[in-house]
């Protein structure tokens, strides 16, 4: 059995100091209940707890670390860079490699401007696409999170759903009307937005596989609609693939579903897990950045060397060796079958999203296929579970609505301990 007593300790000492006593606040475990786990440090797989207690980990730093914990050429990388500089507020070759590297792997991308995170990421991909077309407005999807910035905040998923957090202080009624919102999945209500709003829509922003209300998948047609409708309107539609980049395929969502998007945003995973972000596309597009115009886009820490060292030699390992990916998508369809079995024979209606190495347990009746959906579903027995598993050494996401991600590392045995301790958890429950 695990305990949590130098986590609980270390949790008292920080409410005196950081709000809440973290610094996201889905670490605060406010959804699931309790106390959140501190860890000390991290391998391959497996994350270890202050009081060193090893858990199999299925957040991947939320997403990024796709080979595991502590890759050895990342890591060595990074101590090499380290030696030379960690900062130079100026240009480097690095830097140039980086773009080079994801040109050469995603489609679309001809021009890409570093950032220090997905939000900036997405923030910036928003102001170039109403730069651009001369709009304001903007259509976004309930429960699809794109970082904290003003407009992403109305009807998030991530945090911000898993606070019950509808309407954000702080944020002005102006950054709030230029966000129109849809259901996920739902093409109708998209055409209609459009519709009403002839002209004054600046671009679509989508996660073509939403991971911030659970993992929820499109649906046949539905990116395919949002094409066609930005075409015909002459709108720009934006992948945030700040989860999805890499890890569904070397070339993201865009390939794995065959969707060329217009601008595209990355976040972590460009740094094996480093803060950092991007946002590239269309040269045409691109071009009405700064320098070359007018719209401004400025960070000192923007591709910065530590971080760029890190996602190239992660990036690179990817390109050279695609089978990982392969091999990660196998673990991951074995994690869910396991699951599926499990699941079947316990009884209880369960539906399981997956796709590549994204899976989420929703406990419904009916099929998951947007944020309404991921909210009726029997969020309280899922937080049940999420502890029955985590004194197993099981360490999930914090939240019913947010995506697992696996990574490489993980071994069968971890795979079937995993299937074994939800079998036992469910039992309990």
């Amino acid at each position: 059995m695990y305990t949590y007593e130098s986590s609980r300790s270390l949790f008292e000492r920080a409410l005196h100091s950081i709000p809440g006593g973290v610094n996201s606040p889905v670490r605060a475990f406010k959804s699931v209940g309790g106390t959140p786990v501190f860890f000390e440090k991290a391998k391959g797989a497996y994350l270890y707890d202050v009081a060193g207690q090893r858990y199999i980990d299925y957040i991947a730093s939320w997403g990024p670390m796709i080979l595991g914990h502590g890759y050895e050429p990342v890591t060595r990388a990074i101590q090499q860079q380290v030696e030379k500089a960690t900062s130079f507020g100026a240009p480097t070759e690095i830097e140039v490699e980086m773009a080079e590297l994801i040109k050469s792997m995603v489609p679309n991308v001809d021009l890409i401007r570093m950032v220090n995170s997905g939000t900036e990421a997405c923030m910036s991909a928003l102001r170039v696409a109403r730069g651009y077309t001369g709009r304001n407005k903007f259509i976004k999807f309930e429960g699809c999170y794109h970082g904290h910035a003003d407009p992403f905040l109305v009807k998030a998923g991530s945090g911000v759903a898993t606070f019950n957090i509808q309407t954000v202080p702080g944020i002005t009624a102006g950054a709030a009307n230029d966000t129109l919102t849809c259901a996920y999945n739902d093409l109708a209500a998209v055409e209609k937005l459009v519709a009403g709003h002839k002209g004054e829509i600046a671009a679509i922003i989508v996660e073509p596989v939403a991971g911030n209300m659970g993992c929820i998948l499109p649906e046949p047609g539905f990116l395919e609609g949002l094409r066609r409708i930005c075409d015909e309107e002459q709108m720009l539609l934006i992948f945030d693939e700040v989860m999805n980049g890499f890890r569904l395929a070397l070339g993201g969502a865009q390939e794995r579903l065959g969707i060329d998007a217009d601008l595209v945003t990355y976040g972590k995973v460009i740094g094996a897990g480093m803060p950092v972000g991007a946002f590239g596309g269309k040269r045409h597009i691109m071009e009405v950045v700064a320098p070359l115009g007018g719209v401004y886009q400025a960070g000192t820490l923007s591709g910065n060397p530590v971080a760029m060292t890190a996602g190239l030699t992660l990036l690179k390992a990817l390109k050279e060796k695609p089978e990982l990916l392969t091999e990660l998508d196998e673990k991951t369809l074995y994690l869910k079958d396991g699951l599926d079995a499990v699941l079947k024979a316990w009884g209880q209606p369960y539906v399981i999203n997956h796709l590549g190495s994204m899976i989420s347990i929703h406990f419904s009746a009916q099929p998951v296929v947007n944020f309404a959906a991921a909210a009726a579903a029997d969020n309280a027995r899922f937080n049940r579970l999420f502890h029955a598993l985590l004194k197993r050494g099981i360490y999930l996401p914090p939240s019913a609505f947010e995506s697992w991600f696996l990574n490489n590392a993980l071994t069968k045995e971890d795979l079937d301990q995993t299937i074994q301790a939800v079998k036992e958890s469910l039992e309990e429950l």
